[in-house]
């Protein structure tokens, strides 16, 4: 069963294994972004944004084109029948399927994601909160064009570490499953992507910022930690965040009162905001004048900030990666239940 699946296999792994190959010399080659990097250059930042991209697209691709056609591809030519009317057992030709192709599966998700990791370390040590930039204080809420997403946030989270191992197998096993299910190829892709794109959204927002308690604390506003101000159309100030500390993913950012509740930013902070210079050409929104708002602080405002610190990267990433397993474990334990009783 090994050989023949191998046999069925070969020209997809050969394809993939390649690709990771000639993407590791473009990397290598390229060399890496300088550490302490303030500002990526025009070629290195193409490569750190089509790393991102990659790795988010490499779970669907495998789900797509290696584990919806697994069992279909058999089922649509009538070729399942040859092999179950041999000595060998529906399931045992099944599980040989899925360990095979799926760890070669894991394998390439693994090789290309520490690859990655490896290449944008530097980037990546290079996190730091997002602030206005001072002398550009326009109220656009946009994040500095000097910092960088930290590797704990969702942005960068499923594209670093070993958690693409974990998104890999989950989708690779959901395409089989939708191919027992369905019986046909181009519907199981469908439904694989479907899924595995709601999981994908899911757990970013919903798992994964409660398998570990938030850090809360309590933030003095000053003139430098200013990182967003949000204004309503009457030009009021609604909303203001503070920044995080450096690599932490930020989960909430609310105003609070000397008292410790929750408050909204004063009227008077409208004063705060002043009309765009003359001259500017094309002005984005009014100056801050950052002065002013640490009056805020004087009042007794705070800001109550709610994170996960980036010391937690890791522990993270061992806890979602374990999840994704295990439910590519229980996908795996139900196609081998429906390969018995589903497919004649």
């Amino acid at each position: 069963m090994i050989w023949l699946t191998w046999r069925q296999f070969r020209a997809q792994a050969t394809a993939m294994y390649g690709l990771l190959a000639v993407l590791a010399v473009v990397l290598v080659i390229a060399g890496r972004p300088p550490h302490g990097v303030v500002r990526l250059a025009p070629a290195d930042s193409r490569l750190y944004y089509a790393g991102v991209v990659v790795m988010y697209l490499l779970p669907a691709v495998i789900g797509v084109f290696w584990g919806a056609p697994l069992v279909t591809r058999e089922l649509e030519a009538g070729t399942h029948r040859l092999v179950w009317n041999q000595s060998v057992t529906r399931a045992r030709w099944l599980a040989t399927k899925l360990a095979f192709t799926g760890l070669a599966a894991m394998a390439a998700a693994g090789s290309l994601s520490l690859l990655v990791t490896w290449w944008a370390g530097p980037v990546d040590a290079a996190s730091r909160p997002a602030t206005i930039p001072v002398g550009a204080d326009t109220v656009t809420g946009m994040p500095d064009p000097e910092s960088f997403a930290a590797r704990i946030s969702p942005l960068l989270f499923g594209a670093r570490g070993i958690a693409p191992i974990g998104y890999t197998a989950f989708a690779f096993v959901a395409g089989v499953a939708a191919g027992i299910l369905l019986r046909r190829t181009v519907p199981a892709m469908a439904v694989m992507l479907a899924a595995f794109a709601a999981v994908q959204i899911a757990v970013p927002f919903a798992v994964r910022p409660y398998v570990i308690p938030a850090i809360q604390e309590t933030v003095t506003i000053t003139a430098e930690n200013i990182s967003k101000v949000g204004v309503n159309s009457s030009g009021e100030v609604e909303e203001l965040a503070v920044a995080g500390p450096p690599g932490a993913w930020v989960l909430g950012n609310e105003t609070v009162d000397a008292a410790g509740r929750p408050a909204t930013v004063p009227s008077w902070a409208a004063a705060c905001l002043l009309p765009p210079p003359l001259e500017q050409a094309s002005p984005s929104g009014p100056v801050i004048d950052r002065e002013c708002l640490t009056r805020l602080a004087d009042l007794g405002y705070r800001q109550r900030v709610t994170y996960q610190p980036a010391g937690r990267f890791w522990a993270l990433q061992g806890i979602e990666t374990a999840i994704f397993l295990a439910l590519s474990a229980l996908a795996a334990r139900l196609c081998l239940r429906w390969i018995r009783s589903r497919l004649s």
